[in-house]
């Protein structure tokens, strides 16, 4: 895939933004009160912290930073999304390793929340996360637009909620037979939810902020449709191809659990060449931005070539 971003630019830019984000969400997750809040209780913050800090390449807000850059939007506000966005994604991963779900020991190279402390705090941990994202996402400094803040906050509670990544989830364990007998399960659809859905409004959420046209926008969720479905074939062939070392969590555990993945259904092979035809996908779907979308074309190859 051409690209006028080379492999060191991008992992700059990637590691720049990480940065950024990890510094903005420990300002977000200080001990300092907000107006209106009447304590944050210490073992509760230490949990959040844990979970939160220190760790993940913060691909989300990358996302969110340069889908806004495209249309010239305030990075500052930008950095405020991705930041909403990974208290979600970290939300949605101390909950998933939970015994009720996916009863994961380890994550990003170390025990678990629930593991490191027990499930009740792993449970009011992920709550707070969670509501943290939509005091961060209605902010002011975010966008001087109500009306942005307003769509910003109304697609990310579509992406996160009912039908898009919990949805995902129970489609999951409904594959899984946790509920009896195992549900037919349309992968890409429920990948779409569960992984997809987060990802694919990093991508939207550059549009929103950067006031795009509609035809901008359906651009943008293509490409986010794409890479996310991309992430998630990567994701599946990790787990069977992967280090657990490299991973930061055990290999293997689809299998274990008996999930339905895009390998269990098409094979490695095929999943591969899937991953190909998404990557030209979200290539073309990006064409209309010229070289201001190169950033983005080069993270759809980063998704697909990914080690961890």
């Amino acid at each position: 895939m051409a690209t006028g971003t080379s492999t060191i630019d991008f992992a700059k830019r990637l590691d720049a933004t990480a940065e950024e984000t990890e510094a903005l969400l420990g300002r977000l997750l200080s001990d300092d009160l907000l107006p209106d809040e009447i304590a944050r209780p210490r073992r509760l913050m230490e949990a959040i912290r844990y979970s939160t800090l220190g760790g993940g390449k913060r691909l989300r807000p990358f996302l969110a930073v340069e889908s806004a850059a495209v249309f010239g939007a305030d990075r500052a506000g930008a950095l405020l999304v991705g930041a909403a966005l990974e208290c979600i994604h970290c939300y949605s991963l101390i909950h998933d390793d939970l015994p009720a779900m996916d009863n994961s020991d380890l994550r990003r190279g170390r025990p678990t929340l629930h593991k490191a402390y027990d499930d009740a705090t792993a449970i009011l941990a992920g709550d707070a996360l969670l509501t943290l994202a939509f005091d961060i996402i209605t902010r002011d400094e975010v966008h001087h637009d109500a009306k942005v803040r307003l769509d910003l906050n109304r697609v990310l509670a579509r992406c996160a909620g009912l039908g898009g990544m919990v949805g995902g989830q129970m489609l999951d364990l409904a594959g899984e037979g946790r509920f009896g007998d195992r549900e037919p399960v349309d992968v890409a659809k429920l990948q779409q939810m569960k992984t997809g859905a987060l990802l694919r409004y990093g991508c939207v959420a550059g549009a929103i902020l950067g006031q795009a046209t509609a035809d901008q926008y359906r651009a943008l969720d293509d490409y986010g449709r794409a890479l996310g479905e991309a992430f998630q074939i990567a994701d599946d062939l990790l787990d069977v191809e992967g280090d657990a070392a490299a991973l930061g969590k055990p290999a293997g555990a689809d299998a274990a659990l008996g999930k339905t993945t895009f390998v269990t259904q098409l094979g490695a092979d095929g999943a591969k060449q899937r991953v190909r035809d998404l990557i030209a996908r979200a290539d073309e779907a990006l064409a209309p931005f010229g070289a201001k979308g190169d950033v983005l074309r080069a993270a759809a190859r980063f998704v697909a070539e990914r080690k961890n």
